[in-house]
């Protein structure tokens, strides 16, 4: 039975992050809020009936991970991904950010420098801060068709003996991108001579769109996957970032002690009962609602791609090749980071992330998550084609 996401549970009245945080971040609750990176979209439902069913027993004590949960996720990456891991691969995180601190802190020290690959998830680089590391940014490169590939040339003048840990976005957010395997091969090559552990976060690896493919780190070759910590999860393709339930493969024993050394201190302990039952659901019974969902967030795309192809003489989408968040290059509309960001908030009642908190790369960008239903996709649509043509005029 497909799923239609015409409509969704309304957010407004609960403790949703997006919503209770838009006076905090926009100066008013007049916004529809597209900026963090969860959805407008129910939950599946064979999620929540899982959990339901769990809650049918009287008691909800301390449980380990089952591994028929890492199973099932093994299963999924092996069938959508052609990547192989085994149970003793894998660890369970509460989020890539926090395996992301883990990472930082057990495979470098505080004089050694992380490579950042700007624009990027702002915690990217706030990690590597946080935990007085240096930051090597080695910025993307972008073409002339507006597309970002790597910067080798750029990254290989940087590396020095102090350079110990990359961390990859992959796919990348904010800019849309789903590496290919000769870019990811090349950048492999690049860390393995300069013995560089890959951190890979890969937790947007399941929302790919025709024809593109994800293809993991891990799956490159030996030698990739030996060098490469692989973080991963639910909380994206199921809309399920409330069960703060992901996972950290590390197939090399080696860089996993070192990793187990860290993450054993901070006392991860096995996560949430329920977490653990609506991952492994999500994972065994998640392929179709999955393939409905891509088809939807293609139209979402559509519609946002055709509006501003109306006024692309001022806004354009950056070609969108995974992931839920348009990259929208608004350089053209004249406008400084404040007032572009005032703007959306002020004449399309819409909330965006400002490039600019992507790195200073994204000066004159904004990202527009549109996993939305339906109906919510339209009625932003509206917002912002009016707003539009009220500053620009009519097309």
């Amino acid at each position: 039975m497909s799923t239609s996401f015409k409509i969704a549970a309304s957010r407004e009245e609960t403790n949703a992050e997006k919503y209770v945080l838009r006076e905090k971040l926009f100066g008013t609750k007049d916004v529809i809020p597209l900026w963090v990176a969860d959805m407008d979209i129910d939950t599946p439902a064979f999620v929540l009936e899982s959990v339901k069913k769990r809650l049918g027993h009287l008691i909800v004590g301390y449980e380990d991970v089952p591994s028929s949960a890492f199973e099932a996720q093994i299963k999924w990456l092996q069938k959508r991904h052609g990547v192989a891991f085994e149970v003793q691969d894998m660890l369970h995180s509460h989020s890539v950010v926090a395996s992301m601190n883990v990472a930082i802190e057990a495979f470098t020290n505080k004089s050694d420098k992380v490579i950042v690959q700007t624009p990027v998830y702002p915690p990217f680089f706030k990690c590597v801060k946080e935990h007085e590391r240096e930051l090597l940014l080695n910025p993307l490169k972008k073409l002339e068709d507006g597309s970002y590939t790597f910067d080798l040339d750029d990254l290989r003048s940087k590396i020095d003996a102090k350079t110990k840990l990359l961390l990859l976005c992959s796919p990348h957010n904010p800019v849309g991108r789903v590496w290919r395997r000769e870019e990811l091969e090349a950048l492999f090559e690049l860390c393995h001579a300069h013995n560089i552990v890959v951190f890979s976060d890969e937790i947007h690896s399941d929302l790919i769109y025709p024809p593109h493919k994800h293809i993991p780190f891990a799956s490159l070759n030996a030698r990739a996957r030996d060098i490469s910590l692989t973080a991963i999860g639910v909380g994206k393709t199921f809309n399920m970032a409330g069960f703060a339930m992901s996972s950290v493969a590390i197939p090399n024993k080696d860089l996993q002690e070192k990793f187990r050394k860290v993450y054993d201190k901070i006392h991860f302990a096995q996560g949430n009962v329920l977490s653990h039952v609506a991952f492994e659901s999500a994972y065994k019974d998640g392929n179709i609602w999955l393939e409905d969902l891509i088809e939807h967030l293609q139209r979402n795309a559509a519609l946002l791609e055709r509006l501003c192809s109306k006024y692309a003489h001022v806004i354009k989408v950056t070609s969108l090749e995974g992931t839920y968040l348009a990259w929208l290059d608004c350089r053209e509309m004249q406008f400084g980071d404040r007032e572009l960001k005032e703007f959306f908030i002020n004449e399309s009642k819409l909330g965006l992330s400002p490039g600019l908190s992507f790195g200073r790369e994204g000066s004159g960008y904004m990202r527009l998550n549109f996993a939305l239903s339906h109906a919510k996709m339209l009625e932003v649509i509206s917002l912002l084609q009016n707003a539009l043509e009220r500053r620009f005029g009519s097309r």
